[in-house]
């Protein structure tokens, strides 16, 4: 079974507080977004493998450690995941980027793919799937469906705020999924919006309604 993690740093929390806040505006939202994204990156890519590299400090020759193994990819799902891209590449900044898009039925709340285009060694790949919410699921498993029929196997789902519904659909249909979050929140309301949640992720980062 992949972990779950609420990464609960301070300054995660903190900034989680600004952009839950119905006064954050537009600018904000989106400042702080990413860089809530980068203080997860630190702890998401926590196990990434390190090998010996052998180095010459102005001092000595010594025997250092570089990052070893599997490259990194982020996947965004479409269209809020988008907000979350940029603060992980200030720390992964080599990582490839690829996009899922999906849209949600208003009338049945389920996920439709409409977009893919995946790096082409994303099989070999270390894979960051990044949304702000996991509400129900659905979006989360279709895209991670999407990225296993494509060939990638080695991903994580990191999100900023979780419903216990959308943890638990996702778990049972991805039990090999890590999955990382800010914060586990209450319940889903009947609108599919998670309680108390920030609201609606995508139009308070594109000022859109």
């Amino acid at each position: 079974m992949g972990k779950f993690q609420v990464l609960d740093h301070p300054l995660i929390q903190h900034k989680l507080t600004i952009i839950r806040n119905k006064d954050c505006g537009t600018r904000s939202f989106r400042e702080v977004v990413n860089e809530i994204s980068t203080l997860m990156a630190y702890e998401v890519s926590r196990d990434m493998p390190l090998q010996d590299k052998k180095i010459e400090t102005p001092v000595a020759k010594m025997t250092a450690k570089e990052l070893a193994g599997k490259k990194v990819a982020i996947v965004p799902i479409l269209r809020a995941g988008i907000g979350m891209v940029d603060g992980i590449l200030e720390l992964i900044p080599a990582a490839k980027v690829g996009h899922i898009g999906m849209y949600r039925d208003e009338e049945t709340l389920q996920p439709h793919e409409y977009f893919v285009k995946l790096p082409s060694d994303i099989g070999q790949r270390q894979v960051f799937v990044v949304d702000p919410m996991l509400a129900t699921g659905g979006s989360a498993i279709m895209a991670i469906d999407a990225l296993k029929k494509r060939g990638a196997s080695n991903i994580k789902f990191v999100c900023l705020v979780s419903a216990p519904e959308g943890v638990k659909a996702l778990r049972e249909k991805h039990p090999d999924i890590d999955i990382y979050t800010a914060a586990l929140d209450d319940h889903l309301n009947e609108d599919g919006y998670i309680v108390p949640g920030l609201g609606d992720a995508g139009d308070r980062l594109f000022g859109t309604k």
